[in-house]
């Protein structure tokens, strides 16, 4: 176990000097923002993910780093079409602990339509880095490597060392990134002391955690008939349309009066969420169509639940929801498969890795917008649960609003004051400073 100690802080002249280095890159960390948007990670299906991959290694090789490559051998979704790469990057300093890791997802979410500029052209302009990605994490990405760069070219040797991975698929799961490398004991209690993963959390908060996930999918059954005598069958799609109007009209409004006692943020998050991820029923909408009853639907959910309500009382208010339907209307049939469960994660009070991004936000921005939980989930889970490193949070430029929409965007003023926060947190918890 490694007993953090609190040195002397560095003299003012060198922390200012580092803070210095850090608005000279910035140029720099805004290009290689840019480059990393213009590689369409895009996830499903794993596009491009050797590139991006090979990007990050020779971008870390290039600062000093020894570069591993890590396939996901082994996992359902590492195929020669799509292999899943990790990448990790060492630099070692006077002794191998305390060893601080920085990790950052390089996978993106489908572009989607309604955006105004190209979704993968990595434009700069109006102060902002434009693209899928930028906010969710690429920039991210940048202010990890830039911090690392930062401490490097301003001559600060480290006394502990700094790992930086970029790892695949965190927006399906992350099974094939952050919970391989821990399943595979890369990432591990015994030799990584603390963990900062730089999701877009807001600029000046600490991110402790986040809700619980219940992915799972609703099959309803019907009765295939011809079309023209539906009376002589059962229609599943009718049957998924009765359940959802039932979620619409008694499960959300239930789940609108729950609020969690944590803050997570936005304000609409501290309720338990459903979402409806994707449906599909009966016949292929474009293909050629037959007079037919649709005996099959089916449909994904997206439960976020509030570590108050648990998964097992979450799950259960899905079954008697349905048992309830099977009562009420006739030939109702269903089959409930669950898909994913995520369990709430927090760091623990008093944390280290808290109180140095703290202490770096007062430095930088002249406050600290405190500690946060964040509405989805991300890596953490599987640092805090497979690998065992409690000490473990998520820092880093990008508003949370900005994931996932159109027109996504990360301001350069937040990459770079991230990059400064990150340096001078790495400073204290390599024991450095």
């Amino acid at each position: 176990m490694v007993v953090y100690r609190r040195r002397a802080l560095l003299m003012p002249t060198n922390i200012d000097r580092l803070l210095a280095v850090v608005d000279s890159l910035a140029d720099e960390a805004v290009a290689f923002t840019s480059d990393l948007v213009r590689i369409p990670t895009v996830n499903p299906p794993g596009a491009l993910y050797e590139d991006c991959a090979r990007l990050i290694g020779s971008t870390l090789a290039g600062q000093g780093f020894a570069v591993e490559y890590h396939a996901a051998a082994g996992r359902p979704e590492h195929t020669p079409a799509h292999p899943r790469l990790n990448v990790i990057g060492v630099r070692r300093g006077r002794s191998a602990r305390p060893l601080v890791h920085l990790n950052g997802h390089f996978d993106v979410v489908p572009a989607g339509d309604g955006w105004t500029v190209d979704p993968f052209g990595g434009e700069v302009r109006g102060g902002r880095v434009w693209g899928r990605g930028a906010c969710d994490m690429k920039a991210g990405i940048a202010a990890a490597v830039f911090a690392t760069e930062a401490i490097r070219r301003a001559g600060i040797e480290l006394e502990g060392s700094i790992e930086i991975s970029g790892t695949v698929d965190e927006e399906s799961g992350g099974f094939a990134g952050m919970a391989f490398l821990a399943t595979e004991g890369r990432l591990a209690a015994d030799r990584t002391d603390a963990v900062i993963i730089p999701e877009p959390l807001g600029v000046d908060h600490i991110c402790v955690g986040h809700r619980g996930v219940y992915w799972f999918e609703i099959e309803t059954k019907g009765r295939i008939a011809h079309g023209s005598m539906p009376f002589q069958g059962a229609n599943a799609i009718e049957h998924m349309a009765v359940l959802i109007d039932r979620m619409r009209r008694d499960l959300w409004p239930r789940l609108a009066l729950r609020t969690t006692a944590v803050p997570v943020v936005p304000a609409g998050a501290r309720h338990g969420t459903l979402n409806i991820n994707a449906i599909a029923g009966g016949q292929p909408v474009d293909g050629i169509q037959t007079p037919c009853v649709a005996d099959r639907c089916r449909a994904v959910f997206d439960r976020r639940f509030l570590s108050e309500e648990g998964f097992d009382a979450t799950r259960a208010e899905i079954v008697d929801l349905l048992e309830a339907l099977a009562l009420e209307v006739p030939a109702f049939e269903y089959a409930l498969h669950d898909l994913m469960v995520v369990h709430p994660t927090r760091t623990p009070e008093g944390a280290p890795v808290i109180g140095a991004l703290d202490r770096a936000l007062r430095r930088v921005l002249g406050r600290s917008g405190g500690t946060v939980i964040s509405p989805g989930t991300y890596d953490h889970k599987h640092v805090a649960r497979i690998a065992g490193i409690t000490n473990c949070v998520a820092y880093g430029p990008g508003r949370l609003e900005l994931a996932h929409q159109p027109d996504e965007y990360c301001e350069i003023g937040d990459l770079v004051s991230a990059t400064k926060v990150l340096a001078l947190a790495l400073l204290e918890l390599t024991g450095t400073a």
